[in-house]
């Protein structure tokens, strides 16, 4: 009988998988090998794209008469620093006695990719049957289940070829474009930020984030504040008062009026002034009166970037960081598998979700989530996700959402604080859905005051619900500074005091009547601005670039790319990351609020000058369902080079043509 080959991602899942499968024994230089199996792992990428000048030495010199540079055939090489792994891998996969080779690699496009340009590279033994694991997490039963139900290679196919088509799309953009821009305008640049040369770093997904990060700052920096002053009367006697807010209508005299900025604003003080004495000695009474009940339900699951984001929210702390966090509980057996884009479960996950819950139960002494399991246990609430919305086949590709596995607690102690931090605050989501919806009571007021119209409205819990699990995040007030995300924060603050207005208003309001007739206490004059936006933090720049399909003004095309962002759950950290380690952003390290530098807005302009749709999130999320539809097999990967080699060299012939 022959023997059994399986590579893994790195050597800790590497001793996961042996564990499971029994293998005991002295570790050799760089496997481990038991009567029937054998595993080795790989370190990251072992293989990686040649520059142009191994096709041809003068391609060494950037020149414009040698662009664009596209190969009819591509070659790689092994990274000189992981050769000696490479070369195990090779001589394993050579052996003669291997009967089934087992690519257990990273389970994504990204894991495939390595692992097949190992497999491209070190010519396996052809009577050896190649099959690939994919598992959700690395608990025991999963690992079990993966190698079981392994498929042929040949069913991931169509992933593997969007991989490397991914893969030539940005090595064909980034070395074409860079050289082409340098060369245009690199004199340019380096005269503009000062430097005896410059180069110009371009790539797919690269330069459409600076984009959005330099196009927010000038949104901000030409942001001219515009005041405009409201109007608030107080209603009721001096025990029992409320305020209500004026907003134009079409049967008030302001109606369309120059002097307003908007619905409930005018331009300046005075004509604000002259319109409340307009309102002097009117009865004022309960024209409409509104009571509603409404429930909401807790949000969804965590997908990686709503994970990040969250994560940069609470710790202030970079993507990368949260990424790292995330794959060491996967790697712990503590959560599901961390790269995933969906914020459901599928089918088969919900029918065994009792185990998860049962193995945190059961598992995790931490006494506020037990205390939350109690409730739950106590109340009778439902464990059944079936007809929910956190269910959904259609909304998963690879892996569903984020969640707890319920085991691996005996490595929870050895966490860093940090880290069992960010694991409660994945327990609390996934807890947070098997709540009771949060209620409310809401009352809307319209009063009547001479034919013009005040609004006003209270709203109270009445049910916590899941909001007892997923508390609002408490923030301290701050000043407001230039460095700090105070925008955003006022923001929280101001719908903490408006919602404590509401809930004092409620009693008062519970007991109007429609019809009845009001004191005017006062009206005042409320003075308000527009605000500008708010700069990108690391973790909302990721949730930006995943959603960047929204932002794409042509409707038709927006429907088509549904769902595609730039990038993937995998890479968007690193982009970003890279965009700082070449200057051209720079990322505050205790607020994580990004900015874009001289030399990033220097850039961003000669690439708007010279090839603008490269920041437009259209091309970019194109591209990117475009790899997707190769990977569900829609279209075939020629088609995809070919449309690909077309813009690449029509964007040529404009730009060399316009120089």
């Amino acid at each position: 009988m022959g023997k059994k080959l399986l590579i893994t991602e790195k050597p800790s899942v590497a001793m996961e998988f042996a564990k499971v499968l029994g293998i005991t024994g002295q570790r050799k230089d760089g496997y481990l090998e038991s009567d029937n199996w054998i595993i080795t792992w790989c370190v990251g990428h072992l293989v990686t794209m040649s520059y142009p000048e191994k096709y041809d030495e003068k391609l060494k010199f950037w020149r414009l008469d040698t662009l664009p540079f596209i190969p009819k055939e591509y070659k790689y090489e092994i990274i000189p620093s992981v050769e000696k792994q490479f070369n195990i891998i090779k001589k394993l996969l050579q052996r003669d006695d291997l009967e089934e080779i087992y690519n257990a690699g990273d389970s994504g496009r990204e894991g495939e990719y390595i692992q097949r340009l190992v497999f491209m590279m070190a010519n396996p033994n052809p009577k050896a049957k190649i099959k690939r694991v994919w598992i959700d997490s690395q608990t025991e039963e999963e690992i079990k289940r993966g190698i079981n139900e392994a498929k042929d290679e040949e069913v991931y196919d169509s992933l593997s070829d969007s991989a490397y088509l991914r893969a030539k799309e940005d090595y064909l953009i980034g070395i074409n474009f860079s050289r082409l821009l340098s060369i245009i305008y690199g004199r340019q640049i380096a005269k503009q930020i000062n430097e005896d040369k410059a180069s110009i770093s371009v790539g797919r997904v690269m330069t459409c984030v600076l984009g959005m990060v330099v196009g927010r700052e000038r949104e901000i920096r030409n942001f001219v504040k515009t005041p405009f002053y409201k109007i608030v009367g107080q209603f009721g006697n001096d025990e029992n008062s409320f305020k209500a807010e004026w907003k134009v209508q079409e049967k008030s005299k302001m109606f369309e009026s120059y002097k307003l900025y908007n619905e409930s604003g005018f331009k300046k003080i005075e004509d604000a002034k002259e319109f409340i004495l307009s309102l002097e000695n009117k009865n004022a009474c309960i024209e409409e009166l509104k009571k509603q009940k409404s429930k909401e339900n807790a949000p969804l699951l965590f997908d990686l970037g709503e994970l990040q984001n969250e994560c940069t929210k609470r710790f202030k702390i970079k993507p990368s960081e949260t990424l790292d966090i995330i794959q060491e509980l996967y790697e712990k057996k503590l959560v599901t598998y961390p790269r995933t884009d969906a914020r459901v479960l599928s089918t088969a996950v919900a029918k065994e979700i009792k185990k998860n819950l049962n193995g945190i139960a059961k598992g995790f002494k931490d006494e506020e989530i037990q205390g939350y399991i109690s409730k739950m246990v106590d109340e009778k609430y439902s464990t059944d996700l079936m007809k929910t919305k956190y269910v959904d086949d259609s909304k998963i590709t690879d892996h569903y959402a984020i969640i707890p596995t319920g085991q691996g607690f005996e490595n929870y102690d050895k966490l860093k604080d940090l880290y069992k931090e960010v694991y409660k605050v994945i327990v609390k989501r996934f807890l947070a859905i098997f709540y009771p919806p949060a209620e409310f009571n809401k009352i809307n007021v319209t009063v009547d005051v001479d034919g013009e119209k005040f609004y006003t409205s209270g709203k109270v819990c009445t049910n916590l619900g899941y909001l007892e699990i997923l508390k609002p995040i408490k923030k301290e007030k701050k000043k407001v500074t230039e460095e700090k995300s105070t925008d955003e924060e006022q923001d929280v603050e101001n719908l903490k005091e408006n919602e404590e207005e509401q809930e004092n208003n409620l009693d008062i309001l519970t007991k109007l009547k429609k019809g009845q007739e009001l004191d005017v206490l006062n009206y005042e004059t409320k003075e308000s601005e527009t605000t500008p936006p708010t700069r990108y933090n690391s973790g909302s720049l990721i949730l930006a670039m995943k959603n960047a399909g929204k932002y794409i003004e042509d409707e038709a095309l927006r429907e088509q790319i549904k769902g595609a962002g730039i990038g993937t759950s995998a890479t968007r950290q690193g982009i970003i990351e890279k965009l700082e380690k070449i200057k051209y952003i720079a990322i505050n390290s205790k607020t994580q609020i990004v900015t874009p530098t001289e030399k990033g807005e220097a850039i961003y302009d000669v690439v708007k000058s010279a090839m603008p749709d490269m920041l437009n999130p259209k091309l970019t999320a194109s591209w990117e369902k475009g790899l997707e539809m190769v990977a569900k097999s829609e279209i075939k990967s020629d088609e995809f080079m070919e449309k690909l080699e077309k813009y690449i060299n029509s964007k040529f012939d404009k730009l060399v043509v316009r120089r």
